[in-house]
């Protein structure tokens, strides 16, 4: 009496592991490489744009000379530091942005996956049952 459940290696479905294992995480891995690398790329942009800010700042001071120039100096940090809270808003809504389409486009692959999944399993119970009913009638 032969098992009708045991594991063929011949009727091992490789497309179908593909498809069903393989090819999701395949995506998943190239999504999550595509929003580390916008993220990176947001943050040596922002950091660049910091340090420029920074530098300029520092040169600025360096040129003062006497006390006007200390005072034209310290009026205008509040225009700089308007415009670092205007970069930093916009920085933060970039990374906001990011993480949304980065869990939007994993809820549209894990959909897909699971729909996959689903009609794998669904052809799987179809095959099994179809094999219990051929083997049921063999035993008869």
């Amino acid at each position: 009496m032969t098992n009708a459940f045991a594991f063929d290696a011949k009727q091992f479905d490789t497309a179908q592991f593909e498809s069903m294992f393989c090819a999701p995480a395949r995506a998943f891995a190239a999504l999550s490489v595509d929003v580390t690398e916008k993220l990176v790329n947001a943050q040596l942009e922002a950091t660049k744009a910091y340090a420029d800010t920074g530098l300029a700042q520092l040169r600025s001071l360096v040129e003062v000379k006497d006390a006007a120039g200390l005072k034209s100096y310290l009026e205008g940090q509040q225009a700089v530091a308007k415009e670092l809270t205007e970069r930093l808003q916009g920085d933060a809504e970039k990374v906001v942005a990011l993480q949304q389409d980065f869990v939007q486009e994993s809820q549209k692959l894990t959909e897909s996956s699971v729909k996959q999944a689903q009609e794998g399993l669904q052809q799987a119970t179809e095959t099994a049952t179809k094999t219990v009913k051929e083997t049921a009638s063999k035993a008869k």
